[in-house]
């Protein structure tokens, strides 16, 4: 059988994720189904995903009937299901984790890169609080209690304290909501600053990893729509071209990062890169080719985590090709244009992050709505007369 697209992303050293998990994709197999024939190679989850997988199907009514009965809050339900489905994900992506990526994928320093990783997000109502995201993520760490875990952790201006704290704490973290290079500068050095308070104690770094979700699409969303506004030619020329302009230079970031003495004096000592992660990859305009936000951004020591839809379409007729590091001048001159015609990104970007923080609060707090709602209807007295 013929590899397909996804699959052969690693042979450039890019790795395939997918934006969904749910508690009858991983029980029926089709994960690891997907893992062996479609070319995934790790899992992320957020509120909103999980909010989709419990009020969208039957798969947890069993589940939500026994914590029902036992008298559990919402909070609590939603937590129990999620750390038990990342738990069975890390499971199932293990082995890719305990054997590293194909030959091919190795970094710069000839490093292989390990991969099967699957995220929790701490939650959202946290975002702004440092010290209540770093026990939550310490309490998630250990309730999963899998080296191949990650926990999502934002790039609020509170959060960014909370990833050196955790990492410094010996947890891997999954940074997201990254949507401009100068908090993506901020991650790198929270990172950095983490993995040297910790060798500084004595304690290992090898077995800690990180990756950095830069949003993408959101971009595209939310500049065409200052672009449109300004109506002139120019501005229009830059329709659909910033989100990947952005994270090109996000990419560049990233090299300038690990070849900076004091990464490779970090890295001699055993730490792993924090691969870039390119979240959000769905195309929203569909005006826009479907698989822009894949075929654009393939590049070594990355990630790019798909949406269901979007795996499909890439697998169907995606491209296969070193583009990442393709065209920098001409992203860089995008950029450029793009603050002559008015356009402030990192403006543009701080909003995004505030919207991203609340989209995913709005999730969780429909989540526990919905639970509660399950929740009364399946409560000790109505399960008896049933």
């Amino acid at each position: 059988m013929a590899q397909k697209p996804a699959a052969r992303l690693n042979e450039l050293g890019q790795s395939a994720w997918l934006d969904l998990i749910g508690r009858k994709m991983i029980a029926s197999g089709e994960l690891k189904r997907m893992i062996d024939e479609e070319g995934i190679r790790g899992v992320t989850a957020n509120p909103a995903i999980f909010e989709k997988a419990i009020v969208e199907s039957s798969d947890y009514d069993d589940e939500l009937q026994r914590l029902a009965k036992a008298g559990k809050a919402p909070l609590d339900v939603y937590e129990a299901i999620a750390i038990a489905d990342v738990r069975a994900a890390c499971d199932v992506l293990r082995p890719l984790f305990d054997h590293g990526l194909p030959s091919k994928a190795k970094t710069s320093a000839g490093k292989v890169i390990r991969d099967g990783f699957c995220s929790l997000e701490v939650s959202p109502a946290l975002a702004l609080q440092t010290d209540a995201t770093v026990s939550e993520a310490k309490r998630f760490w250990a309730a999963v209690a899998r080296p191949n875990l990650f926990i999502k952790i934002p790039a609020t201006r509170e959060g960014i304290p909370a990833i050196r704290e955790a990492t410094a704490g010996g947890i891997s973290v999954n940074i997201t909501l990254i949507f401009s290079t100068k908090v993506y500068g901020q991650v790198i050095e929270a990172y950095l600053s983490g993995l040297e308070a910790r060798a500084a104690k004595g304690l290992p770094i090898d077995g800690l990893h990180s990756v950095a979700s830069f949003f993408v699409s959101r971009v595209d969303t939310a500049v065409d729509k200052l672009l449109e506004k300004n109506g002139s030619a120019q501005a229009k020329s830059l329709l659909g071209k910033i989100a990947v302009a952005n994270a090109k230079e996000a990419y560049q970031v990233y090299l300038a990062s690990v070849a900076t003495p004091r990464w490779k004096a970090l890295e001699a000592k055993g730490a792993n890169r924090q691969r870039p992660l390119w979240a959000s990859t769905g195309t929203k305009n569909k005006a826009y080719p479907d698989t822009l936000y894949v075929d654009t951004l393939i590049g070594p020591e990355t990630v790019n985590t798909l949406p269901l839809a979007t795996l499909k379409a890439f697998n169907d007729h995606g491209k296969v090709a070193r583009t990442l590091d393709q065209g920098v001048d001409e992203a860089r001159a995008q950029l450029a244009l793009l603050s002559k015609a008015g356009v402030d990104l990192e403006k543009v970007c701080a909003q995004l992050t505030e919207e991203g923080v609340k989209l995913f609060a709005d999730a969780l707090t429909a989540l526990l709505q919905a639970i509660e709602a399950r929740r009364g209807s399946l409560r000790p007295d109505a399960v008896r007369k049933g």
